[in-house]
């Protein structure tokens, strides 16, 4: 009461009768009536009830969420559209500019060669990439990351090189022994790629995505071409290794400027990934070689042998574009 006395001090008197008028039925709410304080306390408690209410915020949520998570599958669909069109694109580029003089059908027992060997291939890839996450789940990159980076280099190297040369050296018939040496030999290519998994996962899915891509494309020309044309690449590409190799090693071992640096990265990424695709085009005709000579019966079938081949070109380029995609993703 007190505050409507001071309001109708300040008005005129015409608009007394007015002003009481549209007052009273405020006034009437704010009564301090048992009844209405009631019903004015459950009213509060339905609001609340319904402002609190899980089904409102969760529906609410669960539309935004489904937008964002729609607009983000339909871009993911776009770009594998546009990659699959680029990867099609390059086989046929492939094919036109390497490939223009083709080979006759093959023979049974090279295809079926072939085959075996990218079976092979195809299994110790797989074999290397859940070891390589069994390690990184287990923190072993952590242990690396510790340790002397010459020390672990150093073990690297002995385990994948002495269980390479397990593969080689043990002639076919001994089937089981040549397994286990294959399977140590992924086994030990996985402990030492368990740090790229410190990488997103869309770098990785993208640059295997690129790496079967280049992969397919270069060792379907090699398969289709004619016999031996890629075989004289051997020493060019055992001296391109050789560059590759002194140029990721120099900036452990030589106190390199910033432009050193860069240049040695730069011949390292790029050069290795002409190198290795140039590798690819003639470990595919070695293999189909080797077909014909087991065909004629001079030499005993070693797909698993030729697989191993395969499995170090498709690891050193998929490496480089895990490396061109970060640094890509770095700039943006």
């Amino acid at each position: 009461m007190l505050i409507l006395g001071l309001s109708s001090a300040f008005r005129p008197a015409v608009c007394r009768n007015n002003f009481l008028s549209a007052t009273r039925p405020r006034i009437a709410a704010f009564s301090t009536g048992p009844s209405v304080g009631r019903g004015l306390l459950a009213n509060v408690g339905q609001k609340r009830s319904l402002l609190s209410a899980p089904a409102l915020l969760s529906r609410s949520v669960t539309t935004d969420a489904h937008a964002v998570t729609a607009n983000s599958s339909q871009e993911a669909w776009k770009r594998f559209g546009i990659t699959a069109a680029a990867v099609a694109g390059t086989i046929i580029v492939a094919e036109a500019f390497l490939n223009r003089d083709t080979r006759d059908a093959l023979n049974p027992v090279e295809r079926s060669y072939l085959h075996d060997s990218f079976k092979y291939t195809a299994g110790g890839l797989a074999l290397t990439a859940l070891s390589a996450r069994s390690m990184f789940k287990a923190g072993l990159p952590y242990r690396m990351m510790l340790a002397n980076p010459w020390a672990v280099l150093g073990v690297s190297l002995l385990g994948s090189i002495g269980t390479m040369m397990g593969v080689y050296y043990t002639p076919p018939e001994k089937s089981t022994q040549k397994h286990l040496f294959w399977a140590a030999f992924n086994v030990c290519q996985g402990a030492t790629l368990s740090p790229i998994f410190f990488f997103s996962p869309a770098i990785l899915a993208r640059a295997a995505l690129y790496t079967c891509g280049v992969v397919g494309a270069l060792s379907y020309v090699g398969a289709t071409a004619k016999n031996e044309k890629y075989l004289y690449m051997g020493g060019p590409l055992l001296a391109g290794v050789t560059v590759v190799a002194l140029s990721s090693i120099a900036p452990m071992a030589l106190p390199l400027g910033l432009r050193g640096l860069a240049v040695a990265e730069a011949l390292s990424i790029y050069g290795g990934l002409a190198v290795f695709s140039g590798f690819v085009l003639y470990d595919t005709q070695k293999i189909l070689q080797h077909g014909r000579a087991v065909r004629m019966g001079l030499m005993a079938p070693d797909p698993i042998g030729e697989a191993i081949s395969l499995e170090l070109d498709m690891i050193n380029i998929f490496i480089r574009m895990v490396q061109v995609l970060a640094m890509r993703s770095d700039r943006k």
